[in-house]
């Protein structure tokens, strides 16, 4: 029993196509043409009940699928017509005589008003939307990602979250494009009910004069109803699919189905439903009946009072008092106590600074989440890079402009950005479909055009496919990209203190063993930095500090302790920078190592690169051809060197491309798939 449910579509399929071929006796036309009629009324009710389109997903093959399956009856009908003397069935006999009342005429009037309506309105507004649909989405896919990041590096979503809505944004662009060529489907079945039916109108007429021997007359009214008791039968089911396809390809994302948003929308404004009662009285003076007015405009007059009366109703909590002020003493005097002095010396880590009009964003008793929005992004960056971010100080200020914030390390203004508080950072699909009106600006985290556009124009900005952002989400984005990329100034020796303090709690041995015994906690700052400004995790401190255990005790260089730390962490590094187990990189030429490698000069405490000019452009010039050539296929180019020169390599790229991550042999996994884009070489 399983087995046959499981395969219940494919047995479907292959009933139509036997419904082409094979004459069916007309009691198994009649169940089809039933079966028709509840499986068009499940999918009517379906698209009326789903939240959003994705929901019902298999829309576009159930639209093929059902769209065959009239096509057969029509055909499977059509052949009994025309050899059983009219008649296919009792459903259709019923069907005519019920709807048209015997009359052929009134019945094809009829047939062509449905069919008209469900081509040139329904179907054909909804293969607009669907072809529309398919475009923005397509366009926007773009856009929804780099939001999806953002709210992933602010700390908003987490990895399996993000991924979730990858899918999503992926499911969308292959649904609304399956809609697109599936609404052809409705338009192609509308055409051909009208040649059906004209062949059978036709072909009836032809046998019932010449070969059934039946005056004209008769031939028209016997052949006439069948024919159009049996279009009717079919476009009925097929205006259901027509309006389900509308209901589907207009369908925008909810919290509830259409029957909740049509209650909760049009009940919302109750002061409407009295007007439009009231404006409906006005139409007695013209001559409509007046019962049936006084009917309508008494159940929207009432109504709307009754919805008045059990409105929302203010809120009435008492105002807390505010606490007394404490008595405020002169400047001078306060700073006679030399102890106050020092508070001017401290530094924050991280401060952010905000104009006046910027503070209700951030301001709790306004209704600002800013502060969640950075534990949220505290608690990302922690389980992905294993370093917490310090408290963010925020402070207005009155030396910035009031729509500006401004992003403080250490007491110095490193980035800024402007805000407008009442407006969404839109960022079009693409640049030919930038065209609603807007503030041109530029996103302030990667540097993307971007504009400012007021709520009036959100929907607008939306059904054009443009990725909007608010104000806050701007912020958060922008200080966790500059905390991504400061984070190895931010990692002080306090906090090396409370991370060696937490590993003790699971691994005392670990730590005593090699801080200090065989690194300083000065030196292990600088390891772990030099990790984190190459984008390195540093969580897993035990095996750091294993490794610095091994090697520590000979060797003294820190930077060549880094890149011993970076082998033994090569499953980190590999998950970090592969996608599907497989990494796309650009081969540094042994030609160029050798080159390298001999202008590496060794000191007692290090050692340095000594390159002259003329190689050291040489060398820019061939990176930088590479990249060229893979930016359109990679986001964050990868080049592949020996281990030996991997450090080099990378300082002396820095200058130039400070984003380029430079990898070693040695710190690739064995699982990871390597292919090479290109080579540099001179």
């Amino acid at each position: 029993m399983k087995k046959l449910l499981n395969n219940t579509i494919a047995a479907f399929v292959i009933l139509i196509v036997f419904l082409l071929i094979i004459p069916l006796p007309t009691p198994i036309l009649d169940f089809l043409f039933i079966a028709q009629i509840g499986i068009a009324l499940l999918i009517l009710l379906m698209s009326m009940y789903v939240k959003e389109s994705l929901d019902f997903s298999i829309f576009p093959t159930l639209l093929l699928v059902t769209t065959m399956f009239r096509l057969g009856l029509n055909i499977s009908s059509t052949r009994s017509i025309l050899t059983n003397a009219g008649y296919a069935g009792e459903v259709v006999k019923v069907f005519g005589e019920f709807v048209i009342r015997g009359d052929a005429i009134v019945g094809a009037i009829i047939f062509i008003i449905i069919v008209l309506v469900q081509f040139l309105v329904i179907t054909k507004g909804s293969e607009r939307v669907a072809e529309v649909s398919a475009r923005f989405t397509l366009d926007a896919m773009p856009g929804k990602q780099m939001a999806i990041d953002a709210d992933l590096n602010s700390g908003m979503i987490d990895e399996a979250t993000a991924r979730i809505r990858r899918e999503k944004v992926q499911r969308e662009a292959a649904f609304f494009g399956a809609m697109d060529g599936a609404s052809k489907f409705v338009k192609g079945d509308s055409i051909m009910s009208i040649v059906v039916t004209a062949i059978n109108f036709l072909g009836g007429l032809v046998i019932g004069i010449v070969i059934e021997d039946m005056e004209a007359m008769e031939a028209l009214n016997v052949y006439g109803i069948a024919t159009v008791g049996d279009g009717l039968m079919s476009q009925v089911p097929a205006l259901l699919i027509s309006v389900s396809t509308g209901m589907i390809v207009t369908r925008s994302s909810s919290e509830a189905d259409i029957n909740t948003d049509f209650k909760k929308q049009f009940l919302s404004q109750p002061l409407v439903l009295i007007i439009a009662g009231i404006a409906l009285l006005f139409l007695m003076f013209i001559g409509f009946p007046p019962l049936q007015l006084i009917i309508i405009s008494a159940m929207l007059i009432g109504l709307g009072v009754m919805l008045l009366r059990g409105g929302i109703k203010p809120d009435t909590r008492e105002v807390e008092e505010e606490a007394p002020t404490e008595e405020i003493v002169s400047e001078a005097a306060y700073y006679r106590n030399i102890e106050n002095l020092y508070e001017l010396l401290n530094v924050e880590q991280l401060r952010i600074e905000f104009g006046y009009s910027l503070i209700p964003l951030v301001d709790e008793a306004s209704g600002g989440s800013f502060l969640d929005r950075v534990v949220m992004f505290r608690k990302q960056y922690a389980m992905e890079m294993g370093m917490i971010i310090p408290p963010v100080q925020l402070k207005d200020s009155s030396r910035i402009n009031p729509n500006q914030y401004s992003i403080c390390i250490k007491g110095e203004e490193v980035a800024k950005g402007d805000i407008l508080v009442d407006h969404y950072l839109g960022l079009a699909p693409s640049e030919k479909d930038d065209v609603i009106e807007g503030i041109e600006t530029i996103e302030p985290a990667f540097g993307i055009k971007a504009k400012w556009i007021s709520e009036d124009k959100k929907v607008k900005a939306e059904i054009l496919g443009y990725t909007l952002i608010d104000p806050v989400s701007v912020i958060i984005t922008h200080l966790s990209e500059v905390i991504k990329s400061h984070a190895y100034e931010i990692l002080n020796r306090a906090e090396i203190n409370n991370m060696l303090e937490n590993l003790k709690k699971t691994n005392p041995a670990i730590v005593n063993d090699t801080v200090p015994a065989v690194i300083s906690v000065g030196d292990l700052q600088k390891v772990l930095s030099r990790l984190l400004q190459e984008d390195v995790p540093i969580k897993d401190l035990e095996t750091i500090l294993e490794t610095l255990g091994d090697y520590g005790v000979k060797i003294k260089d820190t930077d060549m302790l880094t890149e011993y730390v970076r082998q033994s962490l090569k499953r980190t590094i590999s998950r970090k920078f592969t996608e599907a187990n497989q990494m796309k990189v650009i081969s540094l030429d042994p030609s160029v190592e050798t080159m390298i490698m001999g202008a590496v000069k060794k000191l007692d405490n290090g050692s340095y690169l000594a390159l002259d000019q003329n190689n050291i452009q040489k060398i820019i010039n061939a990176t930088t051809q590479q990249i060229d050539k893979i930016k359109e296929l990679v986001q964050t180019p990868v080049i592949l060197t020996s281990p030996i020169v991997r450090i080099y390599f990378k300082k002396l790229i820095d200058q130039f491309y400070p984003n380029v991550v430079v990898l070693s042999f040695s710190e690739i996994d064995t699982q990871v798939q390597i292919q090479a884009l290109g080579n540099i070489a001179v």
